[in-house]
This record gives structure tokens, C-alpha cells and sequence, in this order.
């Protein structure tokens, strides 16, 4: 059995927000399969029918591809001994997100909740943002808190480091007006989703400051990153939760440690 998978035999996995946590779920599928990296389509492509023997649950190219908050795509990667889910989501606490979370209650529990919403609540709802992030902040935790049994363990990755100049399909002509302060905003944005999920009892990745010094992995969007850095990503969350499961970090495998070895020779 391979390492990774070894780590999360029988286990349920969720990763939750947009598109970059779409690259996290993808990476994650990979590394359970073979060792290699993301290609660019690969990271790229949304919504497609099937990636690495996934498959398209709902939304994506069965429904309407589009740019906007309404936008939905859900994925699930199944073998005998490894579930692996991942939600589009464009708002931390939505009527979308409670009835994601509805399935949790009446459903399997996760044992792993991988999460990030930021950019989306910050710059597509309002432009006096702060204080509805962190009301649907404190909604989404609390929630989790309340359907959660107490061994699944929940993963807070705070957001990369934005670029000075964003461009493509995120930055929609309505918002392209704050692009220039979005960077500055994401640490704002950031300082409150670390603070409130620790003050819940969950665990915290700060990305940002990981990558902050690795700015040459950053994608020229602006916005996403390429297969090297999301690799790290991998390596760093497969880390933390090998810690938080207690298991010896060794049994993670070499190839995890060769990939997170040639990551640190490139920057």
C-alpha cells in the first residue's frame, strides 16, 4: 500500500473552497495514486468529467460553466479503502454550505475537513466585507463544532500570497477595481479566519507565511500556483496530519520527503 494511502486508509476526506482548493483536492488524488505532479492543464481545467479516475459528482461540465458566485462543481475520488470529496464553494457560510454540511450531519462524518474561503467572500459580496466574513466565519465554525464528532480533525489553510497585479477569470470586470489592494485585504482576511478557527478548537496551516519568501511558484495570474508549490502544500498538510493522528512521520514515505527535498533545492 502506498504511504499516503496508508495514512488515510478508511478514511473520509473533504476539501472545501475554490479553485485553488481544487488543486489541493488534485494533488491529493494524485500523490494517493502515483508519484508524479500536477501538469498545467491539469491545474487549469475546472469542472472536467473525470480527473485520475475521480469522477464529477454534480455542477461543473454537467451543469453551466461560468465565472459567477453560483457556480458549482463537486468531485469525489472512491477506491475500496480511500473517499476523497471535494466542494466548490464561493462564501464560507452560504444556504450552498449548509446544505453541504446538512449531508455531513445525516451522512458519513469526515474524518479530514480541508478548508479555505477567502478571496471570493472578500471581494464578490460586499465591499465592506470584514464584518460579514466574519459573522459567516463564526457561523461556519460554530456549525462544524455542532456536527463534527470530536476525533475528525479540521484544517484551516489560510490563503497564498496574492500577487501585486491579478488577472484572469477571477478577476471579473465588476471587481477588477481591487485588484491593486486584494493582497493587502487577504492579510486582513486571513488574521480573522487563523484566530476564530483557533479560538473553535481547529487546526490552522499558514500558508502565507510558508510561501511568502517562494513568490517565483506563484502562477502569472497572480492568484494560483503551479505543481512544485502544491506539492509542498500536500506534503505540509499530510505532515500536520500525521502529527495531529499521531503516526510517525517516517511511515509517510520517502517520495513525500524527496518531493518536499527537490521543492526546497528549487527555491
Amino acid at each position: 500500500m502506498r504511504p499516503v494511502a496508508q495514512l488515510l486508509h478508511n478514511k473520509f476526506v473533504v476539501v472545501l473552497g475554490s479553485s485553488f482548493q481544487r488543486s489541493v483536492y488534485k494533488d491529493l488524488v494524485l500523490i494517493l495514486q502515483r508519484d508524479s505532479y500536477l501538469s498545467l492543464s491539469q491545474l487549469k481545467t475546472k469542472g472536467e468529467f473525470s480527473f485520475e479516475q475521480d469522477c464529477l459528482v454534480e455542477g461543473g461540465r454537467l451543469g453551466q460553466m461560468n465565472n459567477g458566485t453560483a457556480y458549482r462543481e463537486v468531485r469525489q475520488y472512491r477506491t475500496d479503502h480511500n473517499l476523497v470529496r471535494f466542494y466548490f464553494v464561493t462564501q464560507v457560510f452560504s444556504r450552498y454550505m449548509e446544505s453541504i454540511l446538512a449531508d455531513f450531519e445525516q451522512g458519513i462524518k469526515p474524518d479530514l475537513v480541508i478548508v479555505n474561503s477567502c478571496l471570493w467572500d472578500i471581494s464578490r459580496y460586499s465591499r465592506q466585507w470584514a464584518s460579514e466574513y466574519k459573522e459567516n466565519l463564526n457561523k461556519f465554525f460554530r456549525k462544524l463544532k455542532t456536527i463534527l464528532p470530536e476525533e475528525s480533525l479540521v484544517v484551516w489553510n489560510m490563503t497564498m500570497p496574492l500577487g501585486k497585479k491579478i488577472v484572469g477569470g477571477f478577476l471579473v470586470p465588476e471587481i477588477q477595481h481591487m485588484g491593486p489592494t486584494l493582497r493587502f485585504d487577504v492579510i486582513e482576511a486571513n488574521y480573522f479566519g487563523a484566530t476564530l478557527a483557533n479560538n473553535f478548537g481547529f487546526d490552522v496551516l499558514d500558508l502565507h507565511f510558508q510561501f511568502r519568501f517562494s513568490l517565483q511558484h506563484r502562477m502569472h495570474d497572480g492568484v494560483h500556483w503551479n505543481s512544485v508549490a502544491h506539492r509542498k502544500i500536500t506534503c505540509l498538510i499530510l505532515e500536520h496530519v500525521a502529527q495531529a493522528w499521531g503516526v510517525e512521520l517516517p511511515k509517510l514515505g520517502e517520495k513525500c520527503r524527496l518531493s518536499w527535498c527537490h521543492w526546497l533545492a528549487a527555491v
